[in-house]
């Protein structure tokens, strides 16, 4: 396949360089090792990488990419044989030698994981053993005795390839059952089945309103209330976010992608040869109460689908499993019922949710864009090879490292995102699969600040809102630290807070911190408030100059930048990121251009922008002491050096990493891919 267009693949010496660096992580050296061998390279070695013996990562690395036959590794004390189970299905999948259907159904009734797999590989089970063995096979298990997960999952495997592996009669006790995954299951594997599977779903009384939608859209309603829509000619874009909510940064699972995908859809819209924009999000229960309706018109040319979830509470990455083959026939149908064929569906995330879509651009047709991101690939054995790892946490990170080899599989291109000097080294360490690909990395932006005619009063009630304090040096106000993000324990408020206490710089500035909903009805809010009172329920004095508000529009905290920018407000600000790493940090580049001196963690993506000490500060925000001591450099900065730094970061955010700019780079990508596009098929 064409994976890009700009970067050349990587050359003898930069193969050098990687495996260099590929013997510091042995994770990346597990990886590469296995995908040599796959290539056929003679460098490929089985020699068992430096690491803890006898840890769990060790055990399931090995059986997953070292064990030619997935057994457990000699001496195995911790995995179990699901875990086995789940890395040979996973080394199948990787290598295009997945078992037979009859093979392949028997997974359903496992582990989540091995479900999970099962589920990611059954596209390449169809293609390689044929439509009528699989729907044989899929009869056949169905007929057994299955749990309701197994039971689900099967019946939403025929359904996705619109197989009668059940009669209309057999379908119709399962139609009527009392466990709601079956149930829906049921109703959407009768699909295949009209006319006569009208007669049973007629007589379906629905329980709530996702029931309603469902039928409706079953039995040949409106196609998701008001979803066809007049399009102009040219490329029909979609792209997704599945977690959180578009509207609502700080909040939740929403974050910066919201603020990217919000200004990329419009820039995308108004580019030549775009004629649409879908940016896809999901719609919980309660949410589907409130408004039924799915597609709205966001801006000129820019929609957004809402995709129903069977959830109380919007779906979180641990969730996204449980609704994966749902939102993958809501998305084939929603998406294929616009008016218009959708050309080219673009993926950002490792999970089931982006899985579940890149199913569904199969089923429709459309071109499949991933970029991919070395998360969670590059803390994997920092975070689980020292003999001290969760067992859940391990395998739900290496559950995404394998979603992630899927979905590079599956994409029709492959993205990085730009670092500063266009290298794409540290995506081909994590993954080595690319290395003989031409990968183009897209640089990401933020939208042009709109400013509005009551700027100024603005900016006065948000400044009020956050308690602006005037109290400190006679004359002189003391500093303020600003910090802006969900409240959740990868951004790490709670160590910023930690550590502006013990460093003293408490005594010395005001710290902002805003995140979060205004209730408590996020469990990770709560934890992270919890520990932030601990911590100031010590020191009075950093309880009367902490400011915890919760999160604002982003057109709020972006003109609250500004006016904390000002220097006529009277206090010299500086913006604060505190997390372990940001991927690319669209909050960093907010307060950038707003022209605010930031301080931001030297892991991740960040350095590809801000250079020490010339744009911004590069700090260590591993532990309390160190997060300390780039709060005290932070605030040691004097006026000169603040002004100077924020006026090159300025200058860079500006000229450099623009919404409109990330939008014609993606349109170079995505109008030859829609040109190309793959006949469509019926969702």
């Amino acid at each position: 396949m064409d994976r890009g267009l700009a970067t050349e693949a990587v050359s003898a010496s930069d193969r050098s360089t990687l495996d260099t660096l590929d013997t510091l992580d042995p994770f990346v050296q597990v990886r590469r090792h296995y995908w040599q061998a796959l290539a056929g390279d003679s460098r490929s070695t089985r020699t068992w990488p430096r690491w803890a013996p006898g840890t769990l990562l060790a055990e399931l690395a090995q059986s997953e990419y070292l064990t030619s036959d997935g057994s457990p590794a000699t001496g195995s004390r911790r995995s179990d044989e699901d875990d086995h189970k789940v890395a040979r299905m996973r080394a199948a999948i990787r290598s295009g030698t997945v078992a037979p259907p009859e093979e392949a159904v028997l997974a359903t009734a496992g582990s989540t994981f091995l479900r999970g797999a099962a589920a990611a590989g059954w596209p390449a089970v169809v293609a390689l053993h044929g439509e009528r063995r699989t729907a044989a096979a899929l009869r056949t298990a169905l007929l057994s005795d299955r749990s309701p997960e197994s039971l689900a999952l099967l019946l939403d495997l025929a359904a996705q390839g619109q197989y009668r592996s059940l009669s209309t009669a057999e379908l119709t006790p399962h139609a009527h059952s009392p466990d709601r995954r079956v149930r829906h299951a049921a109703w959407r594997a009768l699909a295949a089945h009209a006319p006569s599977a009208r007669s049973v779903l007629s007589h379906v009384v629905p329980t709530d309103t996702y029931e309603q939608l469902l039928l409706e859209v079953l039995l040949g309603g409106d196609a998701g209330r008001g979803v066809r829509q007049p399009m102009g000619p040219g490329t029909v874009v979609a792209q997704s976010m599945l977690l959180g909510g578009l509207d609502t940064p700080g909040e939740g699972c929403s974050g910066g992608l919201g603020v990217l995908l919000s200004g990329l859809g419009d820039a995308l819209a108004l580019t030549d040869q775009v004629a649409a924009v879908i940016t896809v999000v999901t719609a919980c229960r309660s949410d589907i109460d409130r408004d039924p309706t799915l597609l709205r018109r966001r801006a000129p040319g820019h929609w957004v689908l809402r995709l129903p979830v069977d959830s109380g509470l919007p779906p979180g990455p641990d969730e996204m499993r449980l609704h994966r083959e749902a939102l993958s026939w809501w998305a084939a149908h929603l998406l294929g019922s616009l008016g218009r064929p959708v050309d080219v569906l673009h993926v950002r995330y490792a999970d089931d949710g982006s899985i579940a879509l890149a199913e569904a651009a199969r089923r429709i047709g459309a071109a499949l864009v991933f970029t991919a991101t070395p998360d969670p690939h590059r803390h994997i054995a920092e975070r689980h090879g020292r003999g001290n790892a969760d067992p859940a946490s391990l395998r739900s990170d290496l559950h995404r490292v394998f979603l992630a080899d899927c979905l590079v599989q599956r994409a029709d291109r492959v993205l990085a995102i730009a670092r500063r000097d266009g290298d794409t080294q540290e995506l081909l360490r994590h993954f080595p699969q690319l290395e003989s690909e031409n990968v183009s990395a897209v640089p990401e932006g933020i939208a042009a600040y709109p400013r509005t005619p009551d700027e100024l009063q603005r900016r006065r009630a948000l400044l009020r809102h956050i308690g602006m304090p005037y109290s400190g040096v006679p004359g002189r106000p003391l500093p303020v630290l600003l910090s802006v993000g969900r409240l959740h324990p990868v951004k790490q408020q709670d160590v910023l807070v930690r550590a502006w206490v013990a460093s003293g710089s408490h005594r010395q500035s005001h710290l902002v911190l805003i995140g979060g909903r205004p209730d408590d009805s996020e469990p990770a809010e709560r934890l992270m408030r919890a520990r932030i009172d601990e911590c100031l329920a010590a020191c009075p004095e950093a309880a009367e100059r902490l400011h915890l508000l919760p999160a604002l529009s982003n057109a709020d905290v972006r003109c609250l930048e500004r006016a904390l920018a000002d220097t006529g407000a009277g206090t010299r600000a500086r913006y604060v990121c505190p997390s372990v790493k940001e991927e690319f940090g669209l909050a960093v580049l907010e307060a950038m251009d707003a022209g605010l001196v930031v301080a931001a963690p030297a892991r991740g993506g960040i350095p590809n922008y801000l250079v020490d000490g010339d744009n911004g500060l590069l700090i260590d925000t591993s532990t309390p002491a160190s997060l300390g001591a780039g709060l005290r450099r932070l605030l040691d900065l004097d006026d000169q050096a603040i002004d100077a730094m924020a006026r090159r970061a300025q200058a860079l955010v500006r000229d450099t990493y623009s919404a409109a700019a990330m939008a014609a780079a993606l349109a170079c990508h995505y109008v030859p891919l829609a040109t190309a596009r793959r006949p469509r098929t019926t969702p």
